[in-house]
């Protein structure tokens, strides 16, 4: 079955653009003008996009508030989405991967970047709804909580594992100090950003020869790449 992407984006050209090299590509995809309108069609059940590209600038609704809209609802709250934006500041990114955006492409870009991002972020994914992550060095079993570095076993504290599994079911993908105190410590933590950074450092002493699988992102947050 092709996996259908939903174009978000109000500037004709690079719609038609990416509609065109996706088909290309193998992907069936739908084109949206404005906010209100991509709304109403990632949520059509019988047609729910696998991935959605999503530009920032919109008319009436915008990127962003439409970003958070999809995140609150059952139906999109796992979905994809690839930000697409001319603004290249920082906080811009920060605050697009805030809202719930799973990457961030910066205009003007290559389409042939936009489809290496899309199906990364596809993949991704896919090993999201695996219930064990295993590469080279490392292996991880979400239901009983185990982790092996090589052939030791890792003990880790509830909190330890739960930032760990966050991590890892957004490989590649930069996690914000924000994110993950919402998602580990709960959106009702108004406690100090330290508090991350002192868990993160003994993940990674426990972690062995595997912590270099969790990468620090300055002024950002952290990724995990896994330990080949």
């Amino acid at each position: 079955m092709l996996q259908n992407i939903l174009i978000i984006e109000d500037d004709a050209d690079i719609a038609e653009s990416l509609h065109y090299n996706f088909k290309r590509e193998g992907f069936r995809s739908t084109i949206a003008e404005s906010g209100e309108k991509g709304l109403r069609i990632a949520l059509d059940e019988k047609n729910t996009p696998s991935l959605i590209i999503l530009d920032l600038m919109l008319p009436g609704m915008s990127g962003m508030e439409l970003c958070r809209r999809l995140r609150r609802e059952p139906l999109t709250e796992k979905t994809p989405i690839i930000m697409l934006t001319a603004k290249a500041a920082e906080t811009d990114k920060i605050a697009g991967l805030d809202t719930g955006a799973d990457d961030y492409i910066v205009k003007p870009f290559s389409v042939k970047e936009v489809i290496a991002r899309v199906r990364a972020v596809l993949r991704r994914a896919e090993k999201e709804a695996s219930p064990k992550y295993e590469d080279k060095n490392m292996s991880v079993d979400f239901e009983d909580m185990r982790v092996k570095c090589g052939n030791s076993d890792v003990k880790l504290t509830r909190k330890e594992f739960a930032l760990l599994e966050h991590l890892i079911k957004n490989v590649g993908r930069v996690a914000t100090r924000q994110q993950l105190l919402d998602n580990v410590w709960g959106y009702s933590y108004f406690g100090d950003t330290r508090t991350l950074d002192v868990h993160i450092r003994r993940l990674r002493q426990k972690m062995g020869d595997c912590y270099t699988c969790i990468e620090t992102v300055v002024g950002v947050g952290y990724r995990f790449i896994g330990s080949n």
